[in-house]
């Protein structure tokens, strides 16, 4: 079963160390990103298993939007940063 937040400690500290500015640089847009990044794609890989998870998928969707946010606003301030970030993430731009 995964934990509360579909991401393990293990993984957010290595999505951290990654992504973000310093080792405990937790609250950064981008780290934020690459979190929110990893737990939609947890949360798409178990609603290909359980296709009427239909409050998963509000999660999902509602995860989605709040990277969407954080993104904009990543862009919005450091276009170079956004084209990285996207890049490095293997996610689409779509904003």
């Amino acid at each position: 079963m995964a934990s509360k937040n579909s991401i393990s400690k293990e993984k957010a500290a290595e999505l951290i160390k990654e992504f973000g500015k310093t080792e405990n640089d937790s609250g950064s847009a981008e780290v934020q990103v690459a979190i929110l990044t990893e737990r939609i794609r947890n949360l798409t890989e178990h609603l290909k298993v359980h296709k009427k998870d239909n409050h998963t998928r509000r999660g999902l969707m509602m995860l989605i939007g709040k990277r969407r946010g954080m993104l904009k606003y990543i862009k919005n301030r450091d276009i170079n940063a956004y084209r990285d970030l996207i890049k490095r993430l293997g996610i689409r731009d779509n904003i």
